[in-house]
């Protein structure tokens, strides 16, 4: 695996690669992200799972959130899941991108990853902060020895990937290629882009269990 995320020489040229950021039209912002980048990420991370959790737990009031459909909650999971498979494959896409020295693409492709996270994400929100989390209909030994240790992995997969997604994305979005081979872009993405693949990976398989298999 490790070797999928191999490093390529920086084609002569791209040294004055000039980085897709967002950020560029508020220097302030741009700087103070690019000099707390850690810092920054760590906020994010933060942020989002805090949202997540409190939304696990039902700690969001209904009244803050406005009523959906029952067709709409109904259809979310199938809609997370087939999210899920494309993000498997526009990170693997990324990879691939990298390795084969095309920048612009492989940028392309995780940001793109990461809006299919962020949708992912607002429609789990919503939907467990409204209904709870989906109880298992299948056995309890199934329950016990193979649902709750997949669920188990894979939330922890994902609380540790958070981080390490925000703060890969953050340096690529305020450096350019030259700079980023002085930074642990590299080591950082690839250890979030494996996270991400799992974590991804078993939440298929979670949704396997609850919707599909019992």
């Amino acid at each position: 695996m490790t070797s999928s995320f191999a490093t390529v020489p920086v084609p002569t040229g791209w040294q004055k690669y000039k980085p897709l950021n967002p950020l560029q039209s508020n220097g302030l912002t741009m700087q103070v992200v690019r000099e707390r980048t850690g810092l920054v990420s760590a906020v994010l991370s933060v942020v989002a799972l805090a949202l997540v959790f409190a939304a696990a737990g039902q700690a969001i009031p209904e009244w803050a959130l406005p009523a959906g459909p029952d067709w709409l909650l109904a259809a979310i999971p199938h809609i997370n899941v087939a999210i899920s498979v494309a993000a498997i494959g526009t990170i693997t896409a990324g990879v691939r991108a990298i390795r084969n020295g095309n920048v612009d693409r492989h940028r392309r492709l995780m940001v793109g990853s990461f809006l299919l996270f962020v949708g992912f994400l607002l429609f789990y929100l919503y939907r467990v902060a409204l209904l709870g989390p989906q109880e298992f209909p299948g056995p309890e030994t199934i329950y016990q020895f193979v649902y709750l240790p997949t669920l188990a992995i894979h939330i922890l997969l994902a609380i540790v990937a958070v981080p390490l997604v925000f703060h890969a994305l953050l340096l690529g979005a305020t450096r350019s290629v030259e700079e980023l081979r002085r930074t642990r872009h590299k080591t950082v993405g690839r250890a979030a882009a494996v996270l991400w693949v799992i974590s991804f990976t078993l939440g298929i398989v979670i949704y396997l269990l609850l919707y599909v298999i019992y």
